[in-house]
């Protein structure tokens, strides 16, 4: 496990290590969740075009899947209690800090746990219609997580344990309505 965490440990100081001044205000702003929200807006967008009447519990589905991964994600960082490297003081030195660091634990990553769940159930949904659409919403998901890897606040298994824990969730809730969806 020691070996793991200084793999983790090197991978996150080589990641965070290529940072710049063109790509600090980019990062931050994919951190942000409210910057976000024009995307949102066509996603639902998409949705209710594409299965009218039946986005509704499409779309209740998509706040329990975002309620869940968040609270989850926060219920494991409390218990697991891995120090974000940005409150790590034997890193300080060594990061760059791009931003707020956030609370005080990171393992999982939110920002992972929420973006790639909604990401793979609006994958499941909209690829039929849309077949680029996986491609694009899971490099957003993508973008989304490297870009705290960037700002010094998750180690790569942060994100990683993020990510699985979304699309756990995501692929639950979805065999749970996929039925319901997807009669006529």
């Amino acid at each position: 496990m020691i070996a793991l965490g200084e793999i983790d440990k090197a991978l996150f100081l080589a990641l965070n290590g290529m940072h710049n001044s063109f790509f600090d205000p980019i990062m931050q702003f994919a951190s942000n969740k409210y910057v976000w929200i024009p995307l949102y807006a066509l996603l639902i967008w998409l949705i209710i075009k594409t299965f009218k009447k039946k986005s509704i519990i499409i779309l209740l589905s998509i706040v329990l899947i975002i309620a869940f991964s968040d609270q989850f994600s926060v219920i494991i960082k409390n218990i697991v209690l891995r120090l974000r490297p940005c409150h790590n003081k034997m890193l300080l030195e060594q990061i760059h800090i791009n931003g707020n660091c956030g609370g005080y634990f990171g393992f999982v990553s939110s920002h992972a746990a929420n973006t790639f769940a909604l990401a793979l159930f609006l994958s499941f949904l909209l690829r039929r219609k849309y077949n680029y659409f996986p491609h694009l919403i899971f490099a957003w998901a993508i973008f989304v997580s490297y870009s705290r890897i960037y700002n010094g606040v998750h180690y790569p298994l942060d994100i990683i344990g993020g990510a699985f824990l979304g699309l756990l969730i995501s692929f639950s809730i979805y065999t749970i309505v996929k039925s319901y969806i997807y009669t006529k």
